[in-house]
């Protein structure tokens, strides 16, 4: 069983989801996606699977969206793409993917649904907020 993470550290979501695949019990390949970021066709395969659009994949807190006029509605999935290779802080995160699928993990606890093992003790986010109770269910 193989789970990878496209992961930031910097991200507090991303090292949340990142504790909920260890707290599952998973040593996770881990890339780190501004230090070694997605091929172009990879990125794509991502978003397909993942069942999201490009503009989905899209992140705008924090990077330079603006500035590259990427609210634009008429850029094509392929400029969208153009600007993510160029500014992989564009890419939406975290992306986690395992035999059971691929999710961009917003909120954390969504990477849940992909995990093939279930959780193996009580977790909270970062910010304090219960995932997982004492008995290793999900709360809702």
């Amino acid at each position: 069983m193989t789970v990878t993470i496209y992961h930031n550290p910097s991200c507090g979501t991303s090292r949340n989801t990142l504790a909920l695949i260890r707290n599952a019990g998973i040593d996770p390949i881990i890339i780190e996606y501004l230090k070694t970021p997605p091929t172009r066709q990879v990125l794509k395969d991502l978003i397909q699977r993942a069942g999201l659009t490009v503009r989905d994949a899209l992140r705008e807190k924090g990077t330079p969206y603006a500035e590259l006029g990427l609210n634009n509605a008429s850029l094509t999935d392929e400029q969208l793409l153009d600007a993510m290779e160029a500014h992989p802080i564009l890419i939406n995160r975290p992306f986690v993917v395992t035999e059971r699928g691929v999710c961009l993990s917003r909120p954390s606890e969504k990477v849940l649904d992909i995990l093939p093992n279930p959780q193996k003790a009580p977790f909270a986010k970062e910010d304090g907020e219960v995932v997982i109770d004492a008995e290793g269910k999900r709360i809702v």
